[in-house]
């Protein structure tokens, strides 16, 4: 029994202490502090962004000019590819440009209609939200190279360079892409206008072929590790092994060649024979005329190499040669 007492006396003690809380209209602390999360929960439910309810069909009733309406013609228009922004159940424009019910609700006057994303370089979106809606789809392949690269630091945005309302993004074709990439590489244009050139105005290469526009770990975003790595996809023959190997050309194609192009033939950084003597000295050379104190230069009779004027009449095998007698890579 004595238990069944205390329990009683325990009850009677807390009715006591909240009785002039009842009386006189308070509400017991714990009460106060739980309309605060519904209170707060309130704006947010305000500012919480809503998508249109007819989708693309409400986009279309303003935007149909001829290049939004050309994104049917693309990967990204397609309704039969379920990973296409307008597959089934996909969200069509607002995939890209974010939630438009703010945008498509009656406006008061005087007041501007709240934007959707923008893409483009002169668009006032920021570039991180620009490419943050790129990557929601395309970031698997992307792989982090785009991250570790010169044009995501640079700020770049993808529209930059892709367009995706077009049929051909004119940055995926050979013969288009140049035009697109040297809106910013305005030194290679030049460089490509050289007489001596990779035929990219021709459009038998492109950057792509030589450059990973999205990033890597290699030099200057090549596509191989290795300066001639990459060189070598197309000029297989220079790659080697040789029985006498030219010292510079397995180091660096570079230190001979300018890759992009140049006003010298072979795309040689200098003629002949003042590139090979930036290495080579002419002393004790047969091109060299000596006069009849065995002394260089004067008098002495001009020797048929002399007049020839280029290193590489004699030692036209440059890059290497496999002939037992080529030591001098003359044959």
């Amino acid at each position: 029994m004595k238990p069944k007492m205390h329990t009683l006396a325990y009850r009677l003690l807390a009715i006591a202490a909240l009785w002039p809380a009842v009386t006189l209209g308070q509400a017991p602390p714990a009460a106060e502090a739980k309309p605060e999360p519904a209170a707060a929960a309130k704006p947010a439910a305000a500012d919480a962004v809503e998508y249109s309810k007819k989708g693309a069909d409400t986009c279309l009733t303003c935007h149909d000019d001829e290049h939004v309406m050309s994104v049917f013609h693309t990967k990204h228009g397609q309704p039969s590819d379920a990973r296409s922004p307008f597959g089934k159940g996909q969200l069509q424009c607002e995939a890209c440009h974010g939630p438009g019910g703010n945008h498509t609700k009656k406006v008061k006057k005087g007041e501007s209609r709240p934007p959707m994303v923008q893409f483009g370089r002169k668009a006032v979106t920021p570039v991180a939200v620009q490419n943050g809606m790129c990557l929601g789809c395309h970031e698997k392949s992307m792989s982090a190279s785009w991250h570790a690269g010169p044009h995501d630091a640079n700020n770049v945005s993808c529209a930059s360079c892709h367009d995706s309302h077009v049929a051909k993004d004119p940055v995926l074709a050979a013969n288009t892409q140049a035009d697109v990439c040297y809106t910013c590489h305005v030194a290679q244009r030049g460089e490509f206008l050289k007489p001596y050139a990779h035929p990219m105005r021709q459009g038998k290469i492109a950057c792509s072929d030589c450059h990973q526009p999205h990033g890597s770990t290699s030099e200057a975003q090549l596509v191989k590790a290795t300066v001639n790595q990459t060189c070598y996809q197309c000029h297989a023959e220079k790659r080697g092994p040789f029985l006498w190997e030219h010292a510079p050309v397995p180091e660096d194609c570079s230190n001979c060649h300018a890759p992009h192009g140049s006003s010298n033939p072979g795309m040689l950084t200098a003629r002949g024979p003042l590139l090979c003597q930036s290495c080579h000295s002419q002393q004790g050379h047969p091109s060299l005329s000596y006069g009849p104190s065995g002394l260089p230069g004067r008098t002495g009779p001009t020797v048929s190499t002399l007049v020839l004027g280029n290193c590489m009449n004699c030692h036209s095998q440059v890059h290497g040669s496999n002939h037992p007698s080529g030591a001098s890579l003359t044959r």
